[in-house]
């Protein structure tokens, strides 16, 4: 055996979190306090906004509940979509820590703001300015992390990232119950949910002095590797100028291929989260009320046990996807997804062994469904414009998607009932069992160069 082999199997045999630096971790830690209030800022708009448009909605509005519950949904979907498409682009070309500090710095002020919104159109106008801040943060952050730890490690880190959102959707739940035992301002104690999403301003400060630029993203720049994918690179000529990184991810073949197939999943993801389990809140209350016990209790308990689901799934995913592959991963991922929604919306029992379905819900459509992106898609793509294409991938599918909350909510109206909808929208996770089978395994190899 020589030397090298040895060394390969004795780096093989080490631990997985070998090598990892306080430098590694602190970048982990600051990307992680911005994806925990990405995630506090998604849910808290699930609780707190029918009890808000409870208060500003006119009498006529508020004859469509369900409409306008979607409609501002499906608004702060399209502006996290733009943001986030124009956002990823920037973090390739000004750099993953000031995008990331501009996000940030952006949705905290305009989630602030929302707690002083007086009427429906105020409401809309702010979530679509929130959602525009809000939606560069991820690809952003992911593209930072994958960078700047350890192939090994990699996969670990993008998921323990990816549990900030599942750690802020916690927070938020429990923030919520509070204010609904406690309702301290009566009809209007939904502004303080808002309110606290001010908070984020300060990890500005911190994010600041804590996070180093990529030096991966550095070096692709000062040495003029513009490709989207290592095919590109082997079989392209170089520009004499940086192409546009928006027109280069689409110019490649094999780059065009893998975005519009990730996309796809992205879609499944995505319309599978907003248009499904967005409603589970209400079939929680509907079945609490059923059973004769008090509201908006039961709905808060179950967002709280929906997301340690999920955060579960996120801290074992980079595990889980190391250890079958991304393909299987990705499978087990959407047969998961269908399979918990059917049986949340068809169940018609009792509320404690409904929290445990809808605790593997969480595991599977927030959980699995979101990280297979964090992990997956930073291994399809190169430094150069890694942040562009996870935007377009992540992003590209609100774009879309943003418009079937709205479809949800009139399906819901039509049918007089959420399961109804939910039921026809989970339809779409069928996507995810489709296009793993025409993407690229990575399992095990380097990031692109």
């Amino acid at each position: 055996m020589s030397a090298g082999d040895a060394l390969a199997r004795d780096d093989a045999k080490a631990p997985w979190h070998a090598g990892l630096t306080p430098r590694h971790w602190r970048i982990l830690w600051g990307s992680y306090l911005g994806w925990i209030f990405d995630g506090y800022e998604a849910v808290a708009l699930v609780y707190a906004l029918r009890p808000a448009l409870g208060t500003i909605l006119t009498p006529e509005q508020a004859q469509a509940p369900a409409y306008y519950v979607g409609l501002a949904i499906g608004i702060t979907l399209l502006g996290w979509g733009l943001g986030g498409l124009l956002g990823g682009i920037a973090a390739d070309y000004i750099g993953r820590k000031r995008m990331m500090m501009i996000s940030i710095l952006g949705y905290a002020v305009f989630t602030g703001l929302t707690a002083f919104a007086e009427s429906f159109v105020q409401l809309a106008a702010l979530r679509f300015i929130t959602g525009l801040a809000i939606g560069s943060e991820w690809s952003t952050g992911i593209a930072l992390v994958a960078e700047t730890w350890p192939n090994r490690a990699r996969p670990k880190g993008c998921g323990f990232l990816q549990s900030g959102f599942g750690g802020g959707a916690v927070l938020a739940a429990i923030v919520w119950a509070v204010l609904a035992a406690t309702n301290p301002l009566g009809d209007q104690s939904w502004r303080i949910m808002f309110a606290l999403g001010a908070l984020p301003a300060f990890v500005c400060l911190y994010l600041r002095r804590a996070l180093d630029e990529s030096e991966q993203w550095l070096q692709a720049l000062k040495e003029q590797r513009w490709a989207a994918t290592s095919d590109g690179a082997a079989h392209g000529a170089k520009p004499a100028q940086r192409p546009f990184t928006l027109a280069e991810i689409f110019r490649e073949k094999e780059s065009r291929r893998r975005v519009l197939l990730a996309t796809a999943m992205s879609f499944a993801t995505t319309v599978g989260w907003w248009a499904v389990s967005s409603w589970l809140p209400a079939y929680t209350e509907g079945l609490a009320k059923a059973a004769g016990e008090p509201a908006n209790v039961w709905g808060p308990r179950m967002g709280i046990v929906y997301n340690v689901g999920a955060i579960s799934a996120y801290v074992v995913s980079g595990f889980v996807a190391d250890a079958i592959g991304r393909r299987p991963f990705l499978i087990l991922t959407y047969v998961g997804c269908i399979a918990t929604s059917l049986a949340c919306y068809l169940w018609h029992g009792g509320l404690m062994p409904f929290l445990a379905l809808a605790f593997l819900n969480g595991f599977f459509t927030l959980g699995f469904a979101f990280s297979w992106m964090a992990i997956y898609l930073v291994e399809l793509f190169t430094p150069a414009v890694r942040a562009t294409a996870a935007s377009v991938v992540f992003n590209g599918a609100r774009l879309v998607a943003w418009i079937f909350p709205i479809i949800a909510g009139q399906i819901v109206t039509s049918f007089g009932g959420v399961a109804a909808a939910a039921l026809t929208m989970s339809s779409v996770y069928v996507l995810g069992l489709i296009v793993p089978w025409f993407m690229p395994e990575t399992t095990g190899q380097p990031l692109p160069e």
